[in-house]
């Protein structure tokens, strides 16, 4: 059997193996490989309950030999950077002093352990791989990433990175996922799609201790589309006259929603503090058993608890927490009401070590907040700047945000709205940014936030359809820092260079390149003249210019000055 981290379920054949003859030959030929010393990467692509973690189940079952760790993307953490990639990485954190210093000191800051620059990229994939190749010395190691579709992208480009260097190693990264993504393309994949008809009869025959309607039997397949979990789990707790007559599988539902709201059936008979614990755990993406009996237990939740839930196959809490499946995790959280989510996040926050783990703690806190919260938005502010200082543009602007919609003094409200704008922007979410810009303009803005927002609107502009408007837009913003904040009006100009030439002759005669250019070249000349100031007049003298030929003679000593 293999040694593993983390147990992700029952390791017994099962019944939703029907008709993955391929897809168990593709997983056993991947075992192989690892084992021989070639290092394997495999996405597994298919909807949620077609049976994607079932097949890991089975593959880890027949690993003999194989140290097995798990990790998962989880939804609510997909703007942490790094969180995917700590939460696989974590059991092997004990070898990270074997690693050389560079590479040590960039994972731990991307891990938060110790403070610093933002940690290269490079640098914590090389420290990913070594660790991961260290730790398969001892015996082949498979890796298992499940929901990879919530992975945060800086995790899944650090795995890409590590998968693209595997050799030699006796390392296999496996990955499960509802959708392609674009850092994984170019990896082996194995596409998991529904049962053939009948294999799906042949399913549901296995499952049935009733005879049941052929009509209702063929309505059932129908609506299954061949969805292996779909099958198992809607005639659980149905009588036969249900059965019998259909009356308990009324209304057509998505498969999905079908799953969904048969799993709130099931928690619904549990009992109340089972149900609070379950919360407490889906409200904890983290999956820390010292962690979540802690915060249940701060409300009133004791160990036996778990019996009920793990007796209905919907739970396990041992040396991690896990869910049986994905949407069992979405219906515990969905059908607990906001005050009930509100405390299962409080008692969390409690919970969690204020010097450890500060920004998950203020995440819960402000999860739990009720209305605005100043002490809480200044946490998320904190939670901020440490992420942008580990390169997380993403979860800064998602701390930002938060901090936001905590705030209710007017001006202080409006400013943590144009920085939650600004990060969104920078982050790749434009529209997003706008909504934000909103609020902040409608708040007292200095002349200087003014300006700024002018830029923020002409980046999303840039970033989401560098069509006519965008260099106008950046024009403007650029003439208006122009008065406030030189520097910054020098980048901006150079932006609108840029925005010009994408947009080309739809850009118009207020913002092409002759006239960006040209009020680019009204800007006093820098104090110290540094690699943007020389590219800019480098850029903007050949355009200004009458003749282009004379333009270009100027700018082109300025443009390789630096």
């Amino acid at each position: 059997m293999p040694t593993r981290s983390h147990v992700p379920g029952s390791q017994r054949q099962s019944p939703e193996f029907v008709g993955r003859r391929r897809e168990l030959e593709v997983l056993s030929s991947f075992l192989d490989d690892v084992r021989g010393g070639n290092g394997r990467v495999l996405v597994m692509v298919g909807g949620p309950g077609v049976g994607k973690t079932a097949l890991f189940d089975h593959l880890c079952a027949r690993a003999a030999g194989f140290r097995v760790e798990t990790g998962a993307g989880v939804e609510s953490e997909m703007e942490l950077p790094f969180a995917g990639l700590h939460q696989l990485l974590t059991p092997m954190l004990g070898r990270i002093e074997r690693l050389p210093a560079p590479q040590r000191e960039a994972l731990q800051t991307a891990f938060g352990i110790s403070s610093g620059a933002a940690p290269d990229r490079f640098l914590v994939g090389l420290a990913t791989l070594s660790l991961l190749s260290d730790r398969a010395e001892a015996e082949p190691l498979c890796c298992f990433v499940d929901d990879l579709h919530w992975l945060d992208r800086a995790s899944a480009q650090v795995l890409a990175f590590v998968g693209r260097r595997l050799r030699a190693d006796q390392v296999g990264l496996l990955f499960a996922s509802r959708a392609r993504l674009r850092e994984l393309a170019g990896f082996d994949e194995l596409r998991i799609d529904g049962l053939a008809e009948a294999d799906a009869r042949t399913l549901l025959d296995s499952v049935l201790t009733t005879p049941i309607d052929a009509r209702i039997r063929d309505r059932v397949i129908a609506e299954a589309d061949g969805n292996p979990l779909a099958l198992l789990e809607l005639f659980r707790g149905l009588t036969a006259a249900d059965l019998a007559g259909g009356f308990g599988l009324t209304g057509a539902v998505p498969v999905t929603a079908s799953l969904e709201i048969e799993f709130r059936d099931r928690l619904g008979a549990l009992p109340a503090s089972t149900r609070t614990l379950l919360l407490v755990a889906a409200a904890d993406p983290v999956g820390d058993p010292a962690l979540v009996w802690q915060a249940a237990s701060a409300l009133g939740v004791g160990p036996d608890a778990a019996v009920a839930a793990v007796e209905a196959n919907l739970f396990g809490i041992a040396s991690t927490v896990r869910f049986r499946h994905p949407l069992v995790r979405s219906a515990v959280y969905r059908s607990a009401s906001a005050g009930q989510r509100q405390a299962a996040h409080r008692a969390l926050g409690e919970a969690t070590d204020a010097a450890l783990d500060p920004d998950r703690r203020a995440w819960h806190r402000a999860q739990a907040a009720a209305g605005p919260d100043e002490d809480v938005a200044a946490e998320l502010e904190q939670s901020a700047g440490r992420a942008q200082a580990r390169g997380g543009i993403a979860a800064a602007a998602a701390f930002l945000t938060k901090a936001f919609q905590l705030t209710s003094e007017p001006a202080r409200r409006a400013e943590r709205a144009l920085a939650a704008a600004q990060a969104k922007v920078q982050s790749g979410a434009p529209a997003e940014a706008l909504g934000l810009l909103v609020s902040a303009e409608a708040g007292p803005l200095t002349e200087v936030d003014r300006a700024r927002a002018d830029l923020v609107r002409a980046q999303a502009a840039l970033a989401s359809n560098r069509g006519s408007n965008a260099s106008l837009l950046m024009l403007n913003a650029a003439r208006r820092l122009q008065h406030v904040d030189v520097e910054l009006a020098r980048v901006t100009y150079l932006d609108a260079l840029k925005a010009a030439l994408f947009a080309g002759r739809l850009a118009g005669a207020e913002a092409d390149l002759r006239s960006v250019s040209r009020a680019a070249l009204t800007l006093p000349a820098p104090r110290r003249p540094s690699s943007v100031s020389f590219l800019l007049e480098g850029w903007a003298r050949p355009f200004a210019a009458d003749s282009f030929s004379e333009g270009y003679a100027a700018g082109l000593p300025l443009s390789g000055a630096h």
